[in-house]
């Protein structure tokens, strides 16, 4: 037998529940804060136009740290939506080297603060959903993390 993505919690089957817990945790830590206006542009080539008076967090992950520019948004697009605690923090703009913006609007201050930390992939977001805003496959989403990304090893 041959387990494969499954030891890193990924789903190995397309169908049914998943019996696996994710392993793998990708999470970038909020540099700021900025409130911004309807019809301000978010990201490299103004890509994204805010719809709504919204408060915009810069985190600090990027393609170099294994997160794809493929889940760069534009104006009309739904991508992948990143997690800070239970909330939804929907990713704004281009993807860039070293930093993303997420929409942190609709998060309680308290938890969408300077020094926070925003969820990528981990428990709420499997590789899988990950590789799917990417246009890829799970094992590509596992084995393209950065060298930069700090590698915790847990247990055994």
């Amino acid at each position: 037998m041959r387990p494969g993505i499954a030891l890193y919690g990924g789903h190995p089957q397309r169908r049914g529940r998943n019996p696996f817990r994710p392993v793998v945790h990708l999470k970038g830590r909020i540099l700021q804060i900025r409130q911004a206006e309807p019809g301000e542009t978010i990201g490299y080539g103004a890509t994204r136009t805010l719809q709504r008076p919204s408060r915009v967090a810069v985190v600090s992950v990027g393609y170099a740290d294994g997160l794809f520019r493929a889940l760069s948004t534009k104006d009309g697009e739904e991508g992948l939506v990143a997690r800070i605690g239970s909330h939804p923090v929907p990713i704004l703009g281009r993807v860039s080297m070293d930093l993303i913006t997420v929409d942190v609007t609709d998060a309680p201050e308290t938890e969408a603060r300077r020094g926070a930390w925003i969820e990528l992939l981990g428990s709420n977001i499997s590789a899988h959903e990950f590789a799917m805003h990417a246009g890829t496959i799970d094992y590509e989403v596992l084995t393209s993390l950065g060298q930069r990304a700090t590698r915790r090893y847990v247990g055994g």
